[in-house]
């Protein structure tokens, strides 16, 4: 260690009254054993450690307006004047330990990796339920069981990761489109699968791209239906391998 650092030190730790070795030994322990370190899951945002001085600027100004503006009734989410005032207050004090309050409620990034996932998957179950009700209008019906297996149903709700998929999914399904598997999302609980299914859904999707991967690209809807063989071998992929031949056994 530098004299002139081990000088400073000396004096600091005289200030406190404590030995150079005390001094030292805090100040190691202040920097990696934390009071309390919160876990960071999926869906938590974290709040930022620093913000650059415009964005404080601006969104200052912002809590200040929308404080201005609300009702004096106000009992929202946005809180009333004094809850925007006090953001604004944290903001302009640079008080780094509140920043929480501004991505309070915030979720994390469904990432577009997770994005695509979840659209992947909803157009796999479309051409499923598609090549069931087409199976069944041409007189040769996929069995019940075989249906239920290949039914969507959402994601785990108990789960982080899963749980932002489901809300993506009720997104995407506000409007009219997926219309067709809403109704095998009421029959599950509208969409709550009470246990985690992406590792599933991912082996299936895994099955349906080489089955897809094997045909001639395609322009009508019939081009991308699915036959009985190939249903039960996308229904197959729902075992993981380890369980595969314990289940045929």
């Amino acid at each position: 260690m530098d004299d002139r650092v081990r000088d400073q030190l000396k004096e600091m730790a005289d200030d406190e009254g404590v030995t150079l070795s005390e001094f030292v030994r805090d100040l190691i322990m202040e920097a990696v054993v934390p009071v309390y370190k919160r876990e960071v899951k999926h869906g938590d945002e974290p709040a930022p450690e620093s913000m650059r001085i415009v964005d404080r600027q601006v969104l200052s100004l912002l809590h200040r307006i929308l404080g201005r503006v609300l009702p004096e009734d106000a009992n929202d989410v946005d809180g009333d004047r004094e809850y925007q005032l006090m953001r604004a207050n944290i903001l302009e004090a640079g008080y780094t330990g509140e920043y929480w309050y501004e991505v309070a409620g915030f979720n994390t990034e469904l990432s577009r990796r997770d994005c695509g996932r979840v659209s992947d998957i909803l157009q796999m179950f479309r051409i499923i339920t598609y090549s069931i009700d087409h199976l069944s209008k041409e007189e040769t019906p996929v069995d019940d069981e075989l249906a239920f297996e290949l039914e969507f149903r959402g994601f785990d709700h108990n789960d982080a990761l899963e749980g932002h998929m489901a809300s993506y999914v009720d997104f995407l399904m506000r409007d009219d489109r997926w219309t067709e598997l809403k109704p095998q999302l009421e029959r599950n609980d509208n969409g709550n699968s009470h246990s985690r299914v992406l590792d599933t859904y991912l082996r299936m999707l895994s099955e349906f791209r080489r089955i897809m991967d094997g045909r001639e690209r395609g322009f009508g809807r019939r081009d991308y239906l699915l036959s009985q063989k190939e249903l039960e071998q996308i229904a197959a992929a729902r075992i993981h391998p380890s369980n595969r031949r314990k289940a045929q056994s």
